[in-house]
């Protein structure tokens, strides 16, 4: 098994929200021991000199292959986290998607591969049931409060379900 632990200094990340009937696209975060401590949007880092829109155009090609669309202004955070006793911080540009074609609509769950080969599995997750006590977290911290408290958040409704900022 392979242990990620944050890197030692500020990292800037760019992470897609994709919805479906209301529910959340999150790939599982685990700890040491394989135990599920929460869930976070995919995703992944910026490059020295790329954008962050580049970034994740990048990220969601290299893992499952394909295209995205971003939709509206992003939400920005700051994220100061422990993850196995050590500190990680990032700076983390939150924005919603449609993935192009929606070669998800039929499946539960999505199987794919980090950039460092860790086996990751993602499926979507309700709003409602992350950040309880009996629950996942979801992350980064705060996000699920910003998701809620955005002022433009509706539901779409048509068949594909989703979200729009």
């Amino acid at each position: 098994m392979t242990r990620w632990r944050p890197q030692q200094s500020i990292r800037v990340t760019a992470l897609g929200l994709h919805w479906r009937a209301g529910c959340l696209l999150a790939a599982e975060v685990r700890d040491d021991a394989g135990r599920l401590m929460g869930v976070r949007p995919l995703g992944g880092g910026v490059e020295f000199g790329e954008r962050w829109q580049d970034a994740l155009l990048r990220e969601f090609q290299e893992e499952l292959g394909v295209a995205i669309t971003l939709r509206g202004e992003p939400l920005i955070l700051e994220n100061i986290y422990r993850h196995a006793d050590m500190v990680g911080h990032e700076i983390v540009f939150v924005v919603d998607i449609d993935v192009e074609g929606d070669p998800f609509a039929d499946r539960d769950s999505i199987a794919f591969h980090e950039d460092s080969g860790m086996a990751c599995h993602a499926r979507w997750f309700d709003l409602a049931d992350l950040d309880r006590e009996d629950g996942p977290k979801l992350y980064p911290a705060g996000l699920k409060a910003l998701l809620i408290a955005r002022p433009k958040a509706r539901s779409v409704g048509s068949s594909r379900g989703g979200r729009e900022l």
